[in-house]
């Protein structure tokens, strides 16, 4: 009995140190590495049902969060505070012993999993490396797909989305729609191209226009034409790190300017392809490359010629 209580001690001063180094490490790299609050995902994307489904056996990786204890322990569910050190070691001990623990409780959202009850259970199951744990799991609906790598900065773009949802439906008048911005603040401009489109084919139509006509008709014939583009031409290869929305609003933007600047509209592949070879990872190299090949022509143009150096040497 003792030899397994002092295990099980060891266990969480190591388990500790694991958390206390990584606090460590996420303060000085600038990343948290904190549980997620499920209250704070509930409401962030507006979820509003529950189903029960049971009895499941979960991965343990996918659990990223916690209903109360979501500052007890890190993201990876090592203790990060000192009063919960008793009952982890009681639960740690009785693994050790074999004891059967009684399955965890879990809230489902997306592909991840909070903890309703149950942190420290799965705290000594993370500390020793099991992959898997019985639950009983409560699903939690969302319109926006959420996956285990999800960070507390990237919540606040799937908030922002899930209110793009919300605000116009489009996930379930296009059930395959996938618009994903990389950047906060974003998809209120696609919220005002939709008010913009709707304008417009209330003029063309000399009626008025539903919101979810409008949204459905935005999606078919002005952001997939331009996304159809930028698949074709590849252009997404040339800009790492965003996405095929992001490319939407600035391909559309660039668009627009150059539509101004010739006098008519130039259309979705004149404007991706030219913004592709002005702003595309490419495009800045050979930018670079001819900036640096006119620098070093100034340069050389202010030295005197090493030839004439080396005559007047001789002369004198």
């Amino acid at each position: 009995m003792k030899g397994e209580e002092g295990q099980a001690r060891a266990d969480f001063e190591h388990a500790f140190m694991k958390g206390f180094l990584s606090a460590v490490t996420g303060v000085l790299g600038r990343r948290s590495h904190e549980l997620l609050s499920f209250d704070q995902v509930r409401a962030s994307l507006h979820v509003r049902e529950q189903f029960y489904h049971g009895m499941q056996t979960v991965p343990v990786a996918k659990i990223i969060g916690s209903l109360n204890r979501y500052q007890d322990f890190d993201r990876r569910f090592m203790p990060t505070q000192t009063h919960t050190r008793e009952r982890w070691i009681r639960i740690d001990a009785a693994r050790l012993r074999d004891e059967e623990l009684p399955p965890v409780e879990l809230y489902q959202v997306g592909d991840v999993y909070f903890v309703r009850d149950g942190n420290h259970r799965v705290s000594v199951a993370r500390e020793r490396g099991q992959e898997f744990i019985d639950a009983e799991v409560i699903e939690c609906p969302t319109r926006v797909p959420l996956h285990a790598a999800v960070s507390a900065e990237q919540l606040l773009l799937k908030a922002e989305y899930a209110t793009f949802l919300e605000d116009t439906a489009l996930d379930r008048l296009r059930p395959e729609q996938r618009i994903e911005l990389s950047m906060l603040g974003r998809y209120q401009y696609l919220e005002n191209h939709i008010a913009v489109h709707r304008y417009y084919l209330g003029l063309e139509r000399h009626s008025d226009v539903s919101l979810p006509e409008a949204v459905a008709s935005w999606y078919d014939s002005v952001y997939m034409p331009v996304v159809s583009v930028i698949r074709e031409q590849q252009v997404l290869e040339h800009f790492p790190g965003l996405t095929e929305a992001d490319l939407y609003l600035w391909i559309m933007d660039h668009r627009y300017y150059l539509s101004e600047a010739y006098g008519k509209d130039v259309g979705a592949k004149a404007a991706a392809a030219d913004f592709e070879v002005r702003f595309g990872q490419h495009g800045w190299k050979e930018a670079l490359r001819k900036a640096v090949r006119s620098l070093k022509a100034r340069l050389r143009a202010l030295q005197p010629d090493s030839n004439q150096k080396g005559c007047r040497r001789h002369r004198e």
